[in-house]
């Protein structure tokens, strides 16, 4: 095997005789390396040959159009070193290759796990929550991150954009306190409660984040924690005076009772004749009221459903009601088929009795407020409104039946009518009621 020192001008002469399959152009300067040609291409590459454990091994170093005779030469000699050291370069160019391609694999997902945002995780979030949440909360989810600008359905105008919208082409990464701070800030400027809502669910989401091997470690440790957003969070403390007052049902009533929409107005009255959420009582359906035995089932945010007594009054109210569907407190203009907004007519029924600014969750307050009047046990009230119970007795021991529930649930509406100057009419008795 003829050995010639490697030049330029020889390796551009060297050609493959046509009648063989290769032939070398074999180095005298280092071991094993050469120049490989065929007669059936022009391109030419240095090659390295050697043996590993008795076997011969030959590998392809590169095209001489991209290598320098001097380059093949130093890689010639590290494989030789690779061999010398009892290795096999053919494993150790797997294992790098495996390694780079580890490599670029890891930062290709760093890369797309990095450009996750807000709105990317959002849906997925709610996809895997859901069937643990109500149908409420999945609600509250959505409308919280809607970007807006849909024509209003009843008033002029566009809808406004959720406390979350702002945020969502957000990256996880950049979601840090200071981020977070930042927006609450605005958010609480305009509309604190809506605020302190869109900051519990986002709250929620970024636990649950890392809690999943895809996004864990990509939200800023702490964010929610941060001093920037403790110092933006709106108060928790009720709005004081959100609540009637004793002397205030009488105007309260005849601004309410004299509403155009019969709906609105039998479902405030309601609202503070049982103290149930607003919504919970929205969603009631004509198959959750058993006018029989007077009674109310209602879908509780916190138990799932509770059935609370049907006073008089109530059924009187409810009785009256058209039945245009499902609902009890029916919607023709309501995506969902029952009422959804009725501040506007309460506000304008309290500006026409003279009363301040009442929230309809003011109605839910003054129920729990007013009772007290009543003398009815705490614990009695707490079971009608669906609050936890506060104290270990009441939690384990007072599950009170609803005929004691009605006994007292009549004498908190009997007392509320009474003040409210509304004669105690014939069919307020459950007895005639159900005759």
């Amino acid at each position: 095997m003829a050995k010639t020192k490697l030049t330029a001008g020889r390796i551009s002469d060297f050609q493959c005789p046509i009648d063989k399959a290769q032939s070398f152009l074999w180095c005298s300067e280092v071991q094993g390396l050469a120049v490989r040609a065929t007669p059936s291409s022009t391109r030419k590459r240095f090659i390295f040959e050697s043996k590993v454990k008795g076997k011969t091994v030959r590998m392809t170093i590169g095209e001489v159009s991209v290598w320098s005779i001097s380059q093949a030469q130093q890689e010639a000699r590290r494989l030789q070193t690779i061999i010398d050291q009892g290795n096999d370069p053919r494993q150790i160019k797997i294992e790098l290759d495996a390694s780079k391609e580890a490599e670029i694999e890891a930062s290709a997902l760093k890369a797309r796990r990095e450009s996750i945002t807000l709105a990317m995780v959002w849906p997925i979030y709610i996809e895997a929550r859901k069937n643990k949440w109500s149908e409420w909360h999945i609600r509250d989810h959505e409308n919280i991150v809607n970007i807006g600008g849909v024509k209003k359905i009843r008033g002029k105008g566009f809808t406004e954009p959720g406390p979350l919208a702002s945020l969502l082409n957000v990256k996880l990464a950049d979601l840090s306190g200071i981020t977070i701070g930042k927006w609450l800030a605005l958010e609480t400027a305009s509309r604190p409660t809506r605020a302190a809502l869109a900051f519990r669910l986002l709250s929620g989401l970024i636990n649950w984040c890392e809690s999943q091997s895809d996004y864990s470690g990509l939200i800023p440790s702490g964010a929610c924690k941060a001093q920037q957003v403790r110092d933006e969070l709106p108060s928790k403390k009720s709005k004081e005076g959100d609540c009637l007052q004793r002397e205030q049902l009488k105007p309260w009533f005849d601004g309410v009772i004299n509403m155009v929409n019969v709906v609105e107005s039998a479902y405030l009255q309601a609202l503070l004749m049982t103290g149930a959420r607003r919504r919970e009582l929205a969603a009631l359906r004509w198959t959750d009221i058993d006018f029989k035995w007077m009674s109310l089932t209602i879908r509780d945010k916190v138990e799932g459903e509770r059935t609370i007594p049907l006073t008089p009054y109530v059924a009187r109210l409810l009785s009256k009601l058209p039945k245009n569907n499902e609902w009890v407190f029916s919607s023709a203009v309501s995506a969902s088929g029952y009422l959804t907004e009725p501040r506007l007519g309460h506000q304008r029924a309290l500006a026409k009795s003279g009363l301040p600014s009442l929230s309809i969750h003011g109605l839910r307050r003054s129920f729990g407020s007013l009772a007290e009047w009543t003398e009815t046990p705490t614990g009695v009230v707490a079971q009608i409104m669906g609050h936890k119970p506060s104290a270990l007795a009441e939690k384990h021991y007072r599950r009170r039946p609803l005929d004691l529930l009605r006994k007292w649930h009549i004498n908190i509406e009997s007392w509320i009518l009474e003040q409210a100057e509304i004669k105690n009419e014939e069919t307020f008795t459950s007895e005639n009621f159900s005759k």
